[in-house]
């Protein structure tokens, strides 16, 4: 990954506010989000918000059936993979991303807001601290 592409908070929210549209189009019902603790955690409270879900599960070794997954990216696949012996019947998880890499397969199960332009790395406003900002 060659260059950074820095994203504010108000293109945080306008992503955040697209993919909810997108998960509500779905017409599923989710009791809960799961996520992992370091990419997940503010998207998913977030999303919470959006899509009125009080419980946010976070690095659970097992995935309700109605959890709703939340990522920061889907890049490599790596935390995909890794969920997926965590849920009952993956083929009916549904993971949401605020970003996807473009020029990656990506599995019908993923929900994304947007497509990366293209390697790039994307440093969220909660990364500043990883990245030497202040």
């Amino acid at each position: 990954m060659s260059q950074k592409e820095f994203i504010d908070w108000n293109t945080i929210e306008s992503l955040a506010d697209v993919l909810a549209s997108k998960i509500k189009s779905l017409h599923l019902k989710f009791n809960s989000i799961s996520t992992i603790s370091r990419g997940g955690l503010v998207p998913a409270r977030l999303l919470a918000d959006r899509l009125d879900i009080k419980v946010i599960l976070v690095d659970k070794d097992q995935i309700p059936q109605d959890s709703l997954f939340v990522d920061d990216i889907y890049d490599t696949g790596k935390t995909f993979t890794k969920i997926l012996p965590k849920v009952k019947d993956s083929t009916h998880l549904v993971y949401a991303t605020l970003f996807a890499r473009k020029g990656k397969k990506i599995p019908p199960q993923v929900v994304y807001a947007q497509l990366t332009k293209g390697d790039e790395y994307i440093v969220y406003p909660w990364d500043r601290f990883e990245h030497g900002l202040s």
